[in-house]
């Protein structure tokens, strides 16, 4: 009889932490429909508490798009919003283009109610998987009651 011993094989799926993010400043171009000067758009995609974040300067729904130079592959989409200082429902959505032109497919729309005394940061970490991505789209709605909130963001990632 011959005989092998076999290691058990792992069960544990390989952590989120080790897919690298895209370094987006070298990649491709972002379009913002507006932008406070203090609150710069590139701030968003790099990495550290240290950065301001994002803020609108114009109220209501806002854009942020990602334009990638190549089609990339992405698995994944993480962002952080924080909001301290006003009670609102915000609703947020991501949207991509495939290295064909066409219309943007939605990947997911999210709502998330922000309150000074409790709930100040949200989270969302999406594991997706869309191939050939020419465009990355996120419409943040900052207030779904009133029209005169700024939408604001503190990280964006992609990987």
């Amino acid at each position: 009889m011959r005989k092998r011993i076999v290691p058990e094989a792992s069960t544990e799926k390989p952590s989120k932490s080790l897919d690298p993010w895209l370094d987006l400043e070298h990649l491709a171009r972002v379009e913002v429909t507006s932008e406070d000067p203090d609150f710069p758009v590139e701030s968003v995609f790099r990495a550290g508490d240290n950065e301001p974040g994002w803020r609108a300067l114009d109220k209501g729904e806002q854009q942020i798009r990602i334009i990638f130079d190549q089609p990339k592959r992405i698995k994944r989409i993480h962002l952080r919003f924080v909001e301290a200082e006003m009670e609102r429902t915000q609703q947020f959505t991501i949207r991509w283009r495939g290295a064909e032109s066409g219309p943007l497919k939605e990947v997911v729309r999210q709502q998330w109610t922000f309150s000074p005394a409790g709930a100040i940061t949200e989270v969302e970490d999406y594991e997706v998987h869309l191939d050939g991505v020419s465009a990355l789209e996120l419409t943040i709605r900052p207030d779904l009651r009133r029209e005169d909130a700024l939408a604001t963001l503190a990280e964006w990632r992609v990987a």
